[in-house]
């Protein structure tokens, strides 16, 4: 595409005014802290949550969108199936989409992927080594090979995620389990990125790798400059033989 992607960062907005140690860690909100690194770069950012009206994801609002972001963990049944069939359209149609931690349980992302997304998991704070197994991707462009984290949620294998086109990041979790956290996948004309790291009591979201992975994969995930591709019936473009 040409010019700035403009993106949406779409946020449950559940966690932060119930848990005070969520709202510690993200005053403002997670789709705050998400969007804040991508203004910073310059890039046309706006931020919506599940309850505004229509989750703030309209036709309005979608048509105005290049790459969506999306964070949701403990709502993901409240997402109105119309808006669900709306953001799966505009994905189908060329815009991107980034699916963080806990959104791989999200309506939009089983929709996707045509699975149910489910796997191990375990809340212990424990360390995680995120290693780069693609160095040649464009989502780990400037990031070494490996980024460590403190402490996060485990996400273990099996994931029931279709085959990733692309497998850009493998995680190593203290308690021994592995995941795919970084894969991609194209459907229609949109791009999909999953990234792993996010837990909401932990603050990942803070962490400047972490933020340039974001950074990297919304750029990933834009449209690109291409034929619009035409279907249906199609007359010929010379004349046929009898």
């Amino acid at each position: 595409m040409t010019g700035r992607p403009r993106i949406t960062v779409w946020n449950e907005y559940r966690h932060e005014p119930a848990n005070p140690v969520v709202a510690g860690i993200y005053p403002r909100g997670i789709h705050e802290a998400l969007a804040a690194p991508l203004r910073a770069v310059g890039l046309d950012v706006a931020t919506a949550t599940l309850d505004e009206p229509e989750h703030g994801l309209d036709v309005g609002r979608l048509a105005k969108t290049d790459v969506l972001v999306w964070w949701g963990h403990k709502a993901h049944g409240e997402v109105a199936d119309a808006v669900v069939e709306r953001v799966h359209a505009r994905v189908l149609e060329g815009m991107g989409l980034v699916a963080l931690h806990s959104a791989h349980f999200s309506k939009i992302f089983k929709a996707l992927m045509g699975t149910g997304c489910d796997l191990k998991w375990r809340e212990a704070g424990e360390r995680e080594r995120l290693w780069v197994v693609d160095p040649s991707h464009p989502i780990v462009e400037g990031l070494p090979e490996v980024i460590t984290l403190d402490q996060e949620e485990m996400y273990g294998e099996h994931f029931d995620i279709p085959p990733p086109d692309e497998l850009f990041l493998l995680s190593w979790f203290q308690g021994g389990e592995v995941f795919r956290s970084g894969c991609t996948w194209r459907r229609g004309q949109g791009r999909i990125a999953y990234l792993r790291p996010g837990h909401e009591t932990y603050p990942t979201y803070h962490n400047a790798q972490i933020q340039m992975l974001i950074l990297n994969a919304v750029r990933w995930a834009a449209p690109v400059a291409a034929a619009t591709p035409v279907r249906g019936r199609h007359s010929p473009l010379e004349p046929l033989r009898g």
